[in-house]
């Protein structure tokens, strides 16, 4: 029987991380498997990302650089690359770990995520314009 406080601190800690993009992510999986939906915000962000040990910005950076090493997770290292922002990561700190990671991760994999970092910022730029027009 599924736990639904675990469930909705999911939901909360899912939107203050990842917001909109995150929420999105969520419903698309759950066209696919509502299952597979459910375990990413109960698991991931109702008891991973809900612990003490690490602060957001500590969590946000850690998936940023996995899913940089990783390498063909684009999708995903762009959501948690805004979600790095949302917490709190300035676009030239997020410059400056690709450039650390070139050296750990390789050049292929940080030029990638630089790449997606350099949408992202885009992204938040045309965001951030619509809502200044309005």
């Amino acid at each position: 029987m599924p736990d639904d406080a675990r469930y909705q601190r999911g939901r909360a800690k899912l939107k203050q991380m990842l917001g909109e993009l995150g929420e999105q992510a969520v419903e698309n999986i759950a066209r696919i498997s509502p299952d597979m939906a459910h375990y990413v915000v109960e698991f991931i962000f109702g008891d991973i990302h809900c612990r003490s040990g690490l602060d957001l910005k500590t969590r946000e950076i850690a998936a940023v650089v996995a899913l940089v090493s990783r390498g063909g997770v684009e999708p995903q290292l762009r959501t948690h690359l805004h979600g790095a922002m949302n917490v709190g990561w300035s676009e030239q700190e997020i410059i400056e770990l690709m450039i650390e990671l070139a050296v750990y991760a390789g050049f292929s994999a940080a030029l990638n995520g630089l790449y997606a970092a350099r949408d992202v910022f885009a992204e938040r730029a045309a965001k951030a314009r619509i809502s200044s027009a309005k």
